[in-house]
């Protein structure tokens, strides 16, 4: 098939989104797709083959059979792009508009699984009504985090509410107005892969090991940050619920073709869900894709399943259109 490879962004995960463009971009090309590379400057342009489109292409984006976002973060990641490709009537891999908006906004998100009675770590709204009250009942540390952000870009942490917690509201709203506070959550991290649509698989569990304090921005994306244990050194029992909860908040959120969710497992088993990635990380070396691999699933195949997905729930979803 056709493909378009969408990458780069306007958000400040524009240069990871390219890295994870560029390398799906050549795992198709090997399960035998043509593959059409645009990117999305950081104004906002978008570039096919060294030529600025005028606008979003018309019908059937350069002709493709499908389109592959490999977007993280606003503009891309929060159902902007989706909803664009969906009015031009493309199969576009990944979530859709309202998953993808869904997942992108941490509160919206922990307030969804709040609402459904799963296990995550505690967490209060910046800004609404007795929040710092309830930001004193979470304990000591805190998680400052940006509602609408990955890359763990804008995230502080507060060890001292009276010396901390005001500047690290203000470093969290110059990059999103909507701000969460998190209790902190001990034992290991552990993320587990998904694909399907309507009845997903879910990889072996990984864990993280991150060389620093936490596992910031830096310990992610650079050489020697962190390392990723597969499976991860938990029970088998405790793998089986990371897989299990994986899977159903995949599910619960409406999510298609594929996501990464990540969890914190305590030392007494406990899985709490932290957040689910509608985009996640996409190199070869990403954790998304060495999970699958180590789950018996090749980095080709993998972007190769992900078109198949998206051009089947894309047929099956016109026959409802009007």
């Amino acid at each position: 098939m056709r493909v378009v490879v969408l990458s780069g962004g306007r958000s400040s995960e524009h240069e990871v989104s390219v890295r994870s463009g560029a390398a799906v971009a050549a795992g198709l090309d090997a399960a035998g797709h043509e593959v059409v590379p645009v990117k999305i400057e950081r104004d906002g342009r978008w570039v096919a083959e060294g030529t600025e489109l005028e606008l979003i292409p018309a019908r059937g984006l350069l002709g493709a059979d499908a389109v592959f976002p490999v977007l993280h973060g606003p503009f891309g990641e929060d159902g902007t792009v989706q909803g664009a490709l969906e009015v031009l009537d493309v199969a576009c891999v990944g979530a859709d508009v309202l998953a993808s908006a869904v997942c992108m906004d941490k509160l919206t998100f922990k307030r969804l699984l709040a609402f459904h009675g799963l296990p995550q770590v505690r967490f209060c709204a910046a800004g609404e009504p007795g929040w710092r009250e309830l930001a004193a009942r979470l304990g000591i540390p805190l998680w400052v985090k940006p509602s609408r952000l990955g890359s763990s870009v804008g995230i502080s942490k507060v060890v001292s509410l009276e010396r901390d917690l005001d500047e690290a509201i203000e470093a969290a709203r110059r990059h999103d107005p909507r701000v969460i506070v998190e209790a902190s959550a001990s034992g290991k991290e552990v993320e587990c892969s998904v694909l399907g649509n309507d009845d997903p698989e879910t990889s072996v569990p990984g864990e993280i090991v991150a060389h620093a304090d936490w596992y910031d921005y830096e310990a992610k994306y650079s050489e020697g940050g962190m390392d990723l244990v597969i499976p991860a050194r938990i029970d088998e029992g405790v793998q089986a619920r990371v897989r299990e909860l994986a899977a159903r908040v995949f599910t619960l959120t409406g999510c298609a073709g594929f996501a990464r969710c990540d969890f914190f497992v305590t030392e007494e088993g406990e899985v709490l869900v932290n957040e689910l990635n509608t985009i996640p990380g996409f190199t070869e070396t990403s954790v998304f894709g060495k999970l699958f691999e180590a789950t018996g699933i090749a980095y080709p195949e993998l972007c190769d399943r992900l078109v198949q997905l998206a051009v089947e729930r894309h047929e099956r979803e016109r026959e409802y259109r009007f």
